[in-house]
Order: C-alpha cells, then structure tokens, then sequence
C-alpha cells in the first residue's frame, strides 16, 4: 500500500487553501467574542491577535519552506526538540484540525436552519462531513479547485455583506457599550479573535504535495494573510456598524447567534428579502470553504501520525486510485460527527483554539532551536528581523494560552488531560522511544 502523497498544488490553489481555510471565521464564531468583550475588548484582543500572525506566519514560513512535510508542527518540533515533544505539538495540531471542522459544520447548519427551519441543524451538518470528506478522498487537485472557486465566491460575498451595510454604517454603535467587562473581557475574547484567523497554518500541511514549496509556500502564507487581515476589519466593522453589537451577537430568544451577519443584514432589509436570502445562501460557500479546507489539513495531520506509526498505521495509507489519504479522512469525519452532538460551538472552538495556541508556541520555539542547532539547514525562506519576529509571536501567544486557561478552566483541563493522556499512551505503546 503506498504512502506517497501527489505534487500537484500551484501557488494560486494555496491562496484558495490559506484563505479558505480561514474564511468561515468571517462569518460566525467572533461574534461571541462579542459577548465576552464588546466591541473594544474584542477589537483590542484583534490587533494583538493579528499581530501575533503576521509575525508568526513569518516565522512558520521558514520552517515550512526548510521542511516541507505533511506533519507540519510535528515535523518542525520533532526535529527540534526529539521525537516525544514533537508528538506533543503534533497532538496539539491535531485537535485544532480536528475539532475546527464540526464547529464550522455547526455553522452550516445554522445558515441552512435559517432556510429549511424545519430540518435539524444537526441533519446539514452531518451530510456536509459525508459530502466534503468524499471529495477529499477523491483528488487532493479536484478538492484545492473547488476550494479556490467557493472561496473566491466567499470572498465576493464578504465584499457585497459591507457594501449593503456600510452605508448604514454609524461610529456611535461602536461606541456603545464598548467595554462591558473590562480588561478582562480582552482576554475572554481572545479564543474568539483568533477564530477569525485560525486554520491559515494548514497551508503547510500540504507541502509535500505542492509544487516547488521551498518558494510557494512563502508566497501563499504572505497573500492569504494580507487577504485576511483585510477581511476581518471590514467585516467587524460593517456587521457591528449597523445596529451595534449586541444585535449580532444575541437573537430573539436572547442566545448567543451562529449566524451574526445574516443578524445585521436583517436590521437594514428585514428577514424575508431577496438580499437577506441572497447572503444567506452564498455566506453558506464561505462555511464550506473553510470546512473543505480543514478537512483536508486535518486528513493530512492525522495522514502523518499514522505513518510513523504514532496513529494506526491503516491511517498513514494513501488510496491506490487517488492518492488521498482516505481512512485519516474517514477516521477524523467519524470524531467530527461525534463532537457535532454536544451543539456547544463556542466550546469546540475553544478546544480547537486551545491546539492552535500550543502549536504556534511550540514552531517558535522551534524556528529559535534549529537556528542555534542547525545553523547550516538549507533554508530558502528566512524569517526577517529574526529573532525579533519570533519572539513576539511567541510572547502573545504564551500571553493567550495563560488568559485562555484562566478564563476556560473546564475546557483547559480537558484539552491538557487529552493531550497527557495521548502521550501516555504513545510512550507505552512506541517501544522504540523508550529508554
């Protein structure tokens, strides 16, 4: 059974990968944020929270571009520090990639819910799992052009959400109630500004199948961050302008919403007009581009596990047809399917919030330990103003990881006692790591 993943991604499928995997953010989950924080907690939480990637895409990039593997972190990290930390990060890779995806299914099925009322929620996201995984499975290729043609749709779709709202723009419904917890409502917040980035690392997990990734990686990292950054202050700012934001954040029955932009469209056309069902159904290819693009960042972590043999090693087979990864996809669509049942979308992306963190800590540590350990690796994209760039990545990250557990203690106690409880189970179970 083969174990090779294809080459076949050119740098304009990893722009719709980066940007995909990102983009649902755009469209629900920071608006809790908003319950946590108000718009300047939230806002605060943002800046620090972009430039914690901007830096940190720097930095990830010269890891990418020196080892190009489909482990990403685990790779990097284990050839930093050794095999037992480098299974750590890759466990914390995992659960971001993992449980990213039913939250955003959650999310479909929201915006479905708003069009078919009388279907379970649960019913759209659960045949979204089946329908998105069988394309994963088919092609890596047919899955990057279709994730580049919905995330272009998405991004269209953003771009006429604030050309409806903006005009109705007004700066005293950013004003009001701005702060409504204080300083701690920043760091409350923080989980929910990174959701509106999270993802945008899984360009790396799927170096060995992009074309010359020593250069395009780089290139996809640096585009797909511009596109972003850009994205989320129009979006924050349109859906927010409009009527304030506790009129995003909670609906009719006074529960926190999944669907804030249809919420602040609805205050401008009403809920049953052709632009208010319009964004309704196209917003819906921003979820799907982002649910494709992590089900196939995600097949491909789990993919590496599993070839090692850390996983199952039926999970590090590739198809014989299509050269895809197929049982880590089915493997990770079976856990997804599972974590859809709780409904608690803003727990899931917490815990998948809780990985990305550990992961963006640990690839700083270990871009500093491979400059000062191999000094002489091949390394055809450097991090610039290095070791400023890093650092700064890894001080607001380790910042975010300390309010994130004050704030979740449930939530961070679980998700360290998944990621202890895995190692135990590595260390007894990887006779070859033993001492």
């Amino acid at each position: 059974m083969s174990t090779h993943l294809k080459k076949s991604l050119s740098p304009i499928l990893l722009w719709g990968l980066g940007v995909g995997y990102v983009i649902s953010g755009m469209y629900f989950g920071w608006n809790i944020g908003l319950d946590k924080g108000g718009t300047l907690g939230l806002g605060i939480a943002t800046v620090f929270i972009l430039i914690m990637y901007i830096t940190f895409s720097l930095s990830y990039s010269e890891l990418a571009c020196a080892i190009p593997k489909a482990g990403g972190v685990f790779d990097y990290v284990g050839r930093a520090f050794g095999k037992d930390l480098g299974f750590v990060a890759g466990m914390a890779q995992w659960i971001e990639f993992v449980f990213a995806p039913p939250a955003i299914a959650l999310g479909i099925g929201a915006y479905f819910h708003i069009l078919y009322p009388a279907v379970d929620e649960l019913v759209f996201a659960i045949v979204a799992y089946f329908i998105f995984t069988a394309i994963n499975i088919i092609g890596v290729k047919i899955s990057a052009t279709f994730e580049l043609i919905i995330t272009i749709i998405a991004v269209a779709e953003l771009s006429l959400f604030a050309s409806l709202t903006l005009p109705h723009f007004q700066l005293q419904n950013l004003q009001t109630n701005p702060f409504p917890h204080g300083i701690e409502g920043i760091f409350a917040a923080i989980p929910f500004a990174i959701w509106f980035f999270l993802g945008m690392e899984g360009i790396a997990n799927v170096a060995e199948e992009t074309i010359d990734p020593q250069k395009n990686i780089t290139k996809a990292f640096m585009y797909s961050m511009a596109t972003l950054g850009l994205l989320a202050a129009m979006t924050f700012c349109a859906a927010v302008g409009v009527g304030g934001w506790e009129k995003v954040v909670y609906d009719s029955a006074g529960k926190v919403s999944d669907s804030p932009l249809p919420m602040a469209l609805g205050q401008i056309t009403g809920n049953s007009g052709l632009m208010y069902h319009m964004l309704v159904s196209v917003g819906l290819f921003g979820f799907v581009a982002s649910f494709n693009g992590l089900l196939l960042a995600a097949g491909r972590v789990t993919y590496e596990f599993g070839k090692v043999g850390q996983f199952p090693r039926v999970l590090g087979e590739v198809h014989p047809k299509f050269n895809t990864p197929h049982w880590a996809l089915v493997a990770n669509m079976v856990l997804g399917i599972f974590a859809l049942f709780t409904k608690r979308t803003g727990d899931i992306i917490t815990l998948s919030v809780f990985g990305a963190i550990t992961l963006y800590i640990f690839s700083c540590l270990a871009i500093i330990r491979l400059r000062k350990t191999e000094p002489d690796m091949p390394r055809p994209f450097r991090t610039p103003f290095y070791p400023v760039v890093p650092i700064i990545a890894l001080t607001i990250a380790s910042v975010a990881l300390v309010a994130m557990s004050y704030f979740n203690i449930k939530l961070a106690i679980i998700y360290f006692a998944v990621i202890t409880f895995a190692f135990v189970l590595y260390k007894l179970f990887n006779s070859s790591d033993k001492s």
